[in-house]
């Protein structure tokens, strides 16, 4: 694949002895080696978090580029290794808010590299938004199977975009249980647009749009999820009734009021999450919310040094701001599966080192 000699190559064909080679993952080929599977991810996500604080990951500082502050239009450089797997990733992905309303088209979008690091050469550039989707919805999966009532009946939406679909998705798999899904969004047509597409993908779920009315979505939810762009308290406490478990996707969504009658409040990282604009970063910076007030971090309950839920009466609170080295330890699942699926297809990175190619002197330019 990569800095190959002649005879190492089965069909016996001659190869370039500098050689290299990576493997192109398109969404669909993801999709059709069923890289779209909520278990798959959660291994590979509590697995990369039991990395991490086990000193296994190597985690820099993202690198932000914002074109307009106003807009908050930017491109992100996540990078993450896993040492015990040799494996360097990154994500590359842009988030450009007004392009629903502007162009009509999706807001974010990603592609993944992997980079073996015995040699340090690619080994997949893969289509990313597929998995950074999955795995938003796969840590909200995560925090359901601690704090959610086992056997939540009914979950309610704020925001009906890719994100709640693909929380929906991971919130079926740890909670089957799940029979009715309320939906709420600012335009009643994507509600109508969530329950076509939904309906077909879990038909066993009964589900109710709402008009745009956010207050009959929640308010008799076992779990909620609020999956907007907005920057405004949209989630009522009012409306979280006792025993409810609220997973919180976006910035500013909920009022303070919120995480304040919960009993238990759990995020991604609490670090993180306190220096950003969340819900709960605003309550931090307004002095409403201190850091004994953090029940504790996701992996405390994968490694039960926390306990989750206690009872039925319990509201509960999740807060992901996004960890990028769980999106590389999730792409490095999906590579694994969709090469045995057989799927993609080889990308010749170079064929020779610069000065052995034969017509060098014909293409240089001095």
């Amino acid at each position: 694949m990569r800095h190959q000699n002649p005879q190492d190559d089965p069909q016996g064909k001659a190869m370039a002895l500098h050689e290299i080679k990576c493997r192109f993952f398109s969404q669909e080929d993801l999709l059709g080696a069923g890289c779209l599977d909520i278990n798959m991810a959660i291994e590979a996500a509590e697995n990369a978090m039991l990395a991490y604080a086990s000193g296994d990951v190597l985690f820099p500082e993202k690198i932000v580029q914002i074109f307009n502050d106003e807009t908050q239009e930017r491109i992100n450089c996540l990078p993450a290794t896993f040492k015990n797997e040799k494996v360097c990733g990154v994500k590359w992905v842009s988030v450009f808010p007004p392009n629903p309303v502007k162009y009509g088209m999706q807001n974010l979008s990603a592609v993944i590299i992997l980079s073996e690091i015995e040699h340090g050469f690619p080994i997949a550039f893969m289509e990313g938004t597929l998995c950074s989707n999955i795995r938003v919805g796969t840590m909200g999966a995560i925090a359901a199977k601690h704090l959610a009532k086992k056997d939540s009946e009914s979950i309610g939406f704020i925001g009906a975009g890719e994100q709640a679909k693909m929380h929906l998705i991971a919130m079926k798999t740890v909670l089957p249980g799940l029979r009715l899904c309320r939906i709420a969004a600012k335009d009643p047509a994507e509600e109508i647009q969530f329950v076509k597409e939904m309906s077909t993908i879990l038909p066993t779920l009964k589900f109710e749009s709402t008009n745009s009315d956010l207050e009959r979505a929640t308010s008799d939810a076992d779990v909620i999820v609020t999956a907007t762009s907005a920057q405004a308290p949209l989630l009522k406490a009012a409306w979280m009734k006792p025993g409810a478990f609220y997973s919180h996707i976006g910035g500013w969504e909920d009022e303070y009021a919120v995480a304040a009658a919960c009993e238990k409040i759990v995020c991604d990282d609490w670090d993180t999450v306190k220096h950003r604009t969340q819900t709960l970063s605003r309550m931090y910076k307004d002095g409403e919310l201190t850091d004994a007030d953090i029940h504790c971090n996701l992996i405390d309950l994968i490694n039960g040094k926390k306990e989750g839920r206690v009872n039925d009466q319990e509201r509960t609170y999740f807060n992901a701001v996004g960890l990028a080295y769980v999106d590389v330890g999730i792409a490095m699942a999906m590579h694994n599966r969709a090469m045995e699926a057989g799927m993609g297809q080889d990308l010749q990175v170079q064929h020779d080192m610069i000065f052995e190619h034969a017509r060098l002197k014909d293409w240089v330019r001095v």
